[in-house]
């Protein structure tokens, strides 16, 4: 994250309690001056909203003008034990679940009307986030995963529409692999694997997560516009 960096004209910028069942997830919600879209980011194996890479492509996305909204999965007791046994970074359908309520709330939240939702999955949120999208077809406009698990999302793969951008690390053998096979498995109509070269599974060298933040940002604000596009046209023909 660039130390400092606020991004300019944030018209709404709050902490949320987003309610799932019985479980209530912390989040922070920031949306620009005009924002078409809001993405909801899913972190990875161990992480939280305040992961640092994910903060650093949320400020990117919002000098976009592309509203953010990063959640705690889990709860504080559920990280606690996910700390010491890993007990629910693996448990997709529970992630999605997560996830897909979130969705729910935001849509139902004031101030976000007319806007086009995506997902941002890292790791083990990438998973999550295919399963989510293929739940709610109507409603997630694009998706874009970093180094993420996309085989994770199993049969549901198949099901996603949503436009998908898978980004990985050049170094991260194994999960290009993984990112190779799932994108054969989607049968979304667009869909793309960018290997970032020489970059780790967690993009900690120079300009990588720049790189990833910019791809996201360009995938996210073509997509939502020709959403957009598409929703006027749909409404100027009924």
């Amino acid at each position: 994250m660039i130390p400092g960096r606020k991004p300019e004209r944030i018209e709404q910028e709050r902490e949320v309690v987003i309610e799932v069942d019985a479980a209530k997830l912390a989040g922070d919600l920031i949306l620009p001056h005009g924002a078409r879209g809001l993405v909801l980011f899913a972190h990875g194996s161990g992480s939280n909203r305040r992961s640092p890479r994910n903060l650093y492509v949320a400020e990117i996305l919002q000098s976009r003008g592309i509203g953010t909204l990063l959640f705690d999965l889990l709860t504080r007791s559920e990280g606690v034990i996910d700390e010491l046994n890993m007990e629910f970074r693996f448990d997709i359908p529970l992630l999605a679940k997560r996830l897909i309520g979130a969705t729910r709330w935001t849509l139902a939240a004031g101030g976000i009307d007319g806007m086009k939702i995506g997902y941002f999955g890292a790791s083990t949120g990438a998973g999550a986030a295919l399963v989510a999208a293929a739940e709610l077809p109507e409603v997630v406009a694009a998706i874009v995963s970093r180094g993420g698990r996309p085989d994770l999302a199993g049969n549901a793969l198949g099901r996603v529409r949503a436009p998908t951008l898978l980004i990985v690390g050049g170094a991260d053998k194994p999960v290009i692999t993984m990112n190779q096979k799932a994108l054969a498995q989607l049968n979304c109509t667009e869909k793309k694997l960018v290997i970032v070269p020489g970059a780790s599974h967690l993009f900690a060298e120079p300009g990588s997560m720049e790189k990833v933040a910019h791809l996201a940002a360009d995938w996210f604000s073509r997509r939502f516009l020709r959403a957009e596009k598409a929703r006027i046209a749909i409404a100027g023909n009924s």
